[in-house]
């Protein structure tokens, strides 16, 4: 839920926003999703539950979507940019972490320099292979779509010409 639909704000589209509450039988919770340890322990939780044999759960991330859905959504005619800057300055995932490791003596600066670094480092050399290998065959979009002995009986596309039968 990053509180916005394709030029809307959810509340003007749901009658009901509590997302969590909609699974009627199946229980659920509301969970800040700009919060990187709030989210993983949701996940462990839903996860703990189910391997119990407690059934499913409805799980309802609350997030913020900084950009639009497209390129033909700005995403700043719904909402300001006042609004999308405080969001981003004050909720960031990706910062609120950081400042939590930095805050409790888990890394220092330099650790999470050198962190963000290696990564960097390790996803430009995952693209330049990925850009070597060759462009998969159209065919190819098919495979690996479901485990093997687990597939549906087809896969519909775009148009009837489209469809793939396993």
């Amino acid at each position: 839920n990053n509180k916005y639909g394709m030029g809307t704000a959810a509340s003007r589209a749901a009658a009901n926003t509590d997302y969590y509450t909609r699974g009627q039988y199946i229980p659920g919770i509301r969970v800040n999703g700009m919060d990187v340890l709030a989210v993983r322990q949701a996940i462990a939780f839903g996860r703990q539950r189910a391997i119990a044999g407690e059934g499913p759960m409805v799980i309802e991330m609350k997030t913020y979507r900084y950009g639009g859905h497209s390129m033909s959504d700005p995403g700043t005619t719904y909402r300001t940019r006042e609004e999308i800057q405080h969001m981003r300055s004050t909720s960031d995932p990706i910062t609120g972490y950081k400042h939590r490791l930095l805050d409790n003596g888990v890394a220092s600066e330099d650790d999470l320099k050198a962190i963000d670094k290696q990564a960097k480092k390790f996803v430009d050399e995952e693209l330049a292979k990925a850009k070597a290998e060759p462009e998969p065959q159209a065919h190819e979009l098919w495979d690996d779509v479901y485990v093997k002995g687990a597939e549906v009986p087809y896969l519909r596309g775009r148009v009837p010409e489209e469809t793939h039968h396993y």
